[in-house]
């Protein structure tokens, strides 16, 4: 049974067809390890990839290679690439990508093909003062409507910086990771292990959260 209804599919080969400009992968971490979402998160994508032939996608189990290179340990897991020789795992889903977080995923989606973050240009200027590895983890439910802001600006801070990973973690999926930082509402954002904070900031405020995390961490190293 499809996961999409008729006029879902209908508004997204509109969009897809409007919007996205190269191809775009979708790889699916799985495992055979009590995943109870494994099957349906590589449902969606395969229904992604039948409303548009610019979006491909691949299905690896956790032990494979590429998951080892990506330091990809848990499923279901789904980064959005680009396809070809750019692939990197900077923009992942760790845990099944719906509900509310559905529309996140088709936003990555635009922008990855588009390759534009689209940021304002202050907030640009900061973003690429990142020059060392900071990975931004933002927990949350599916029922959550404030979380997809989150990630949605975390994933474009990965897009625009080849230094920072922007992961989705759902928190209800992983609640020993969720309970190991706190996570008590959502989106609940940590940043490095570091800093943290709970809210859909603005994009202006949410990179001043990462430039202190950036820095903490410089300080750390000197």
């Amino acid at each position: 049974m499809p996961l999409l209804k008729d006029k879902d599919r209908k508004y997204l080969q509109e969009e897809f067809e409007k919007n996205l400009k190269d191809e775009v992968k979708l790889y699916i971490f799985t495992s055979n390890d009590d995943c109870q979402y494994c099957e349906q998160t590589v449902q969606i994508a395969k229904e992604l990839t039948e409303i548009s032939d610019m979006i491909k996608v691949e299905v690896l189990p956790l032990d494979s290679d590429k998951a080892k290179a990506w330091g990809i340990d848990r499923a279901p897991t789904t980064v959005v690439t680009h396809n070809g020789k750019n692939e990197d795992a900077r923009i992942k889903y760790i845990g099944i990508p719906m509900g509310y977080e559905f529309s996140s995923l088709i936003e990555d989606i635009r922008r990855v093909s588009r390759n534009d973050p689209e940021l304002e240009s202050e907030v640009m200027n900061k973003i690429k003062e990142v020059d060392s590895p900071i990975k931004i983890q933002v927990f949350v439910t599916p029922t959550c409507p404030y979380c997809p802001r989150a990630v949605g600006v975390a994933h474009k801070f990965a897009l625009a910086n080849e230094n920072i990973t922007g992961e989705m973690v759902e928190a209800i999926e992983f609640p020993e990771w969720a309970d190991q930082w706190g996570v008590s509402s959502v989106p609940h954002i940590v940043i490095n292990g570091d800093v943290q904070f709970v809210g859909a900031y603005p994009e202006d405020n949410f990179v001043d959260y990462v430039l202190e995390a950036y820095k903490n961490k410089s300080k750390g190293s000197n």
